[in-house]
């Protein structure tokens, strides 16, 4: 089935006669009524389109599937592409202290809450979350489609003073240069540390240092290991991202997708991501994220989110996550950032080098402090190496 998502594209379909099946989304196509008339729409979708109630009674009638948002959600039930930080920030108030709250994202989240966050009472909320969810994923593969994705996963409480901040940074903007999309949780931390580099993969290493200088200032008083709490939190990365913006002709390098869950709502989704694949299901994110990571997964320093990450990127690589792009299984390397991090503070070093032992993503395991070597692991890694044809690796 072909998707549809520009005006043109439909028109030339609609001249054509439907030559073939289509999934036609988020267009506004209620000019195009006379047009729509004129044909029959068996096994074809219509999905998140503005019509006339004529145009989509006759799609209906005639075998058509047609889902449309819904006026009383804050969200859209479909999208044909992943989030732009503006739309998510916008109405955002720099001169405002409670700004955030002001923004599209926020007003979302709060509808999420007041309408019963995971388990929400009405069937028709719960449907339209996961319709949403569903485009979310569809437009995250069209736009990795080709791409070589590595993940860094880590705790949401890390400063931007703390020295695994920059270096994360580093490591990001480095593997962005060299040809790696980074992608991460989308949130505060670590995660926006990810961002944080990829973004400035088009600048010079003084000019990020300089720019994460200017974000670290905290309030009087602030609490410990809850940055993304400051009042100021995203004003000083707002300041950051129009005063730095990425260099013309380098939109490709400084490309990077966050993958944030209203589930968090709390805490604001990073500002650097240039793409935004936000979910209301938590679950579907956590996996999905993992699985995309065909080149590698980077975890630094953090706490229980870090550690559940760890687990199912471990179940993952034991039975090779499916690839269903070209029908193979692959295991990816598996970078535990951090040496204290992960055999004292929490001890899963020894842990899953036993229980790799035997397996092939045993060979991919690495727990280290080095930036440089983490870079050249990722760079050094072939997929084809630790590739297998379906249902040849061992799943016992």
């Amino acid at each position: 089935m072909i998707e549809i998502d520009t005006i043109k594209t439909f028109e030339k379909w609609l001249k054509e006669g439907i030559p073939y099946k289509a999934a036609i989304q988020n267009l506004n196509i209620t000019t195009f009524e006379n047009e729509i008339l004129n044909h029959t729409y068996k096994g074809c979708l219509f999905l998140g389109c503005e019509m006339t109630n004529l145009a989509a009674g006759h799609i209906s009638l005639t075998e058509g599937l047609v889902i449309v948002d819904r006026n009383e959600m804050s969200f859209k039930i479909h999208r044909a592409h992943l989030y732009h930080p503006m739309e998510l920030f916008a109405g955002f108030d720099l001169d405002n202290q409670a700004g955030y709250q002001a923004s599209y994202d926020y007003k979302i989240y709060k509808e999420y809450v007041e309408t019963g966050m995971e388990t929400p009472p009405s069937i028709a909320t719960s449907l339209a979350r996961r319709l949403h969810d569903h485009s979310i994923t569809d437009a995250l593969y069209e736009e990795i489609d080709g791409e070589k994705i590595v993940a860094i996963m880590g705790g949401h409480g890390m400063e931007r003073q703390d020295p695994y901040y920059l270096k994360i940074a580093k490591i990001s903007r480095k593997l962005s240069q060299k040809g790696f999309l980074m992608v991460s949780g989308g949130g505060p931390g670590a995660m926006e540390a990810t961002h944080f580099g990829a973004y400035f993969a088009g600048r010079s290493e003084k000019e990020m240092i300089q720019a994460l200088d200017n974000m670290k200032l905290r309030p009087a008083n602030a609490e410990i290991g809850k940055e993304y709490a400051d009042k100021d939190w995203l004003h000083r990365a707002w300041k950051v991202y129009h005063n730095y913006p990425i260099p013309a002709g380098a939109e490709k390098i400084s490309k990077s997708i966050g993958v944030p869950t209203w589930l968090y709502g709390h805490e604001p989704p990073t500002l650097f991501a240039t793409h935004i694949a936000k979910y209301f299901a938590n679950s579907v994110r956590e996996d999905g994220l993992l699985t995309i990571a065909k080149y590698g997964v980077i975890f630094a320093p953090g706490s229980a989110g870090t550690t559940q990450e760890i687990f199912q990127d471990a179940a993952q690589n034991h039975y090779a996550a499916y690839n269903t792009h070209d029908m193979k299984k692959y295991v990816s390397p598996m970078i535990l950032f951090g040496v204290k991090a992960w055999t004292e503070d929490r001890p899963l070093w020894d842990f899953i080098q036993k229980t790799s032992h035997g397996r092939p993503y045993g060979e991919l395991l690495h727990l280290t402090e080095d930036v440089d070597v983490i870079i050249e692991r990722i760079v050094n890694y072939n997929p084809d190496d630790y590739a297998f044809p379906k249902g040849k690796i061992d799943n016992s």
